[in-house]
């Protein structure tokens, strides 16, 4: 915050975010729904979904966004937005706190251009005393960076998810149209997959996120002075809280050395690639009350394991990530394509973004609000 006024920006409010982030929709009990722009009927995405809606509505050029498990990535994929997760370590979360979900966490924003992104970041990245590690300084701004001429790169196309499912019709066609793209800029793409099993480490970053989220829920309670109690949060928060308090101290280090291990195994990976090319989500936007966080939980579970099968790996793997608005349904719905890079290296990613902003602009389409 003090980095953003310092930069000049003005703030008008504050967005709508599901309970505790833990929705991949933003439909709060407290709130109500956030609306798609592009159609009122389907959901913007979450957790930074209230931003995204006001950044597609034109609202603003620029929203805060945090991402745990994809959610400045969802929602940009969902609302036709541009959405940079940075790498871990990239941005401060000073003087609160020294990482945010066992450092599965990180802030950006989600943007209509792939410039104000750029500019953002190097208004608001880097480490403040204290932090516990933070990511490789940049050379030069990020902003200089996509006014570069980008380099060949060598793109690995992932066909399916990350645990090895078939995409949906929209989310492959996305895809391929994507290589494609990339291919006719000069860039070497085949298909190759790091083989890192999101099924083995989805339930593992679960740990890591529910044992946190008891935490929030017990600090909160603590400052209004009450007991812990079922009816102050909604059906899927209580049920995370409940796991979270039963996560042991052995099963939250086994977790985060999980996390560690798949972003050694990332690295090794990207040293034959400088980016993975995949679908963001496994389908277009779901129609509004598809998460329900006050129906069935395990309905719930399901429903977001399937539906996250890409975004959450590069959380745990710490790998810079963007969702880029490249596919359009024919019922006029977005469909974001997703590119993760090395560890620390986001002005490749940045860059790659501005040449297919350039080459195929996504401007000239705007919710017919």
């Amino acid at each position: 915050m003090t980095r953003c006024k310092k930069a000049g920006l003005v703030f008008i409010g504050r967005s709508s975010s599901p309970e505790f982030g833990l929705n991949p929709n933003t439909e709060p009990r407290l709130y109500g729904f956030s609306h798609n722009p592009w159609n009122l009927e389907y959901s913007p995405g979450g957790s930074s979904g209230g931003s995204a809606a006001a950044v597609a509505a034109g609202i603003l050029p620029v929203a805060h966004a945090t991402d745990g498990g994809g959610s400045i990535r969802i929602p940009a994929a969902q609302c036709g937005l541009f959405g940079l997760k940075p790498s871990r370590g990239r941005m401060s979360m000073a003087p609160d706190a020294g990482e945010g979900w066992g450092g599965l966490s990180t802030g950006h924003v989600v943007s209509r251009s792939v410039r104000d992104s750029a500019l953002m970041l190097d208004c608001t990245a880097g480490p403040e005393p204290g932090d516990p590690y933070a990511a490789p300084m940049q050379e030069g701004s990020f902003l200089e960076a996509i006014a570069r001429p980008p380099r060949q790169l060598r793109i690995a196309l992932m066909l399916k998810d990350h645990r090895g499912a078939r995409l949906h019709p929209e989310c492959l066609a996305a895809v391929q149209r994507a290589a494609k793209l990339c291919d006719s800029l000069g860039h070497i793409v085949e298909e190759a997959d790091p083989e890192l099993d999101m099924v083995a480490l989805r339930p593992l970053s679960a740990r890591i996120s529910a044992a946190n989220t008891a935490r929030s829920c017990n600090m909160r309670w603590k400052a209004l002075g009450r007991e812990p109690n079922a009816d102050d949060v909604e059906t899927v928060t209580w049920a995370v809280y409940q796991h979270g308090l039963k996560v042991s101290g052995v099963e939250y280090i086994e977790a985060i050395a999980a996390a560690h291990a798949a972003g050694r195994k990332m690295a090794r990976f990207l040293t034959g690639y400088d980016v993975i090319l995949s679908t963001t989500l496994a389908g277009p936007p779901p129609r509004l009350g598809y998460f329900d966080q006050n129906g069935d939980v395990q309905t719930f579970t399901e429903r977001v394991t399937e539906y996250l099968s890409v975004t959450p790996l590069h959380n745990a793997t710490g790998t810079p990530a963007i969702s880029v608005p490249l596919h359009w349904t024919a019922d006029g719905l977005p469909v974001g394509v997703h590119f993760a890079g090395r560890y620390g290296e986001e002005a490749t990613l940045l860059t790659l973004a501005a040449e297919l902003e350039t080459a195929q602009p996504w401007f000239d389409r705007v919710p017919a609000l």
